[in-house]
């Protein structure tokens, strides 16, 4: 006789039950579980995934863990902006806890530095003319080991069309230097620490002292307390982790003063 539940009850097991039916619905609960989407927009599965594959004794191919996780049906934007950043923080929490060493949290990084390259092949950028382009310069200040974060910001704004150079752990002068010169239309700056963000009052300071025009100048991070207090105290224009609302306020600025 045809039946329409495929895993059956718990009833059908009578007596004489074996017991295989609670297990495998219990096993098919867990597995729903974590299918679930986590606060920060990710399935849990399929970052544990990425979490073990960064933490692999046996090895590390960025092309393999890419398409294992196009397998999650993942698209190559959303493992760039969701999933690396959220294994990264998941490795941080990790070391934490003691759960990992230093050691491991660093070749993670760099592992997800690899699958960050990787995935970035798969891409597709913004089709607009260079001259059209919005430059953007993103800085690691001086003091600041958070490469991957500005990796991920920086393919993000090429995805977004944007002309985008780093800078990494130079001095104020040396940006002020290279803002007179490449004339970027925007500023980000990665800021992790807030005792470090007294170097980036000071380069905010000699960018707006030197640049003309001067461009817009943005802030983000890990950074805890008052954002607004923050924006005001450095003297940007925007503290956001958002890549996407410092190209449309640059945009937008550049449109109110008839420049695009």
């Amino acid at each position: 006789m045809a039946q329409d539940d495929t895993f059956g009850t718990s009833a059908a097991l009578g007596e004489g039950g074996t017991g295989i039916e609670p297990l495998a619905s219990q096993v098919i609960s867990v597995l729903c579980e974590r299918q679930t989407v986590t606060v920060a927009g990710v399935r849990q599965i399929a970052l544990d995934y990425l979490g073990r594959a960064l933490l692999s004794k046996s090895g590390f191919d960025p092309a393999c863990v890419l398409d294992e996780l196009r397998g999650f049906r993942l698209t190559s934007d959303v493992i760039v902006d969701l999933y690396i950043p959220q294994a990264a923080v998941q490795l941080g929490d990790q070391w934490m806890c003691s759960d990992v060493s230093f050691a491991d949290v660093t070749i993670g990084a760099l592992r997800l530095q690899s699958l960050l390259a990787e995935a970035s092949n798969g891409l597709v950028w913004a089709g607009q003319a260079p001259r059209d382009a919005l430059e953007a310069l993103i800085v690691v200040p001086e003091g600041e080991q958070h490469f991957l974060g500005a990796s991920v910001v920086a393919a993000q704004l090429r995805r977004a069309g944007c002309d985008v150079s780093l800078a990494i752990s130079e001095t104020a002068e040396q940006i002020k230097t290279r803002v007179s010169v490449d004339k970027p239309d925007m500023v980000l700056m990665s800021c992790a620490r807030i005792d470090a963000l007294a170097l980036v009052v000071k380069t905010v300071k000699q960018i707006q002292a030197a640049a003309d025009p001067v461009p817009v100048l943005a802030i983000g991070g890990p950074l805890r307390g008052n954002l607004e207090e923050i924006r005001k105290q450095t003297g940007v224009d925007l503290v956001t982790n958002v890549a996407t609302e410092v190209v449309g306020f640059c945009a937008k600025r550049k449109r109110a003063l008839g420049l695009q």
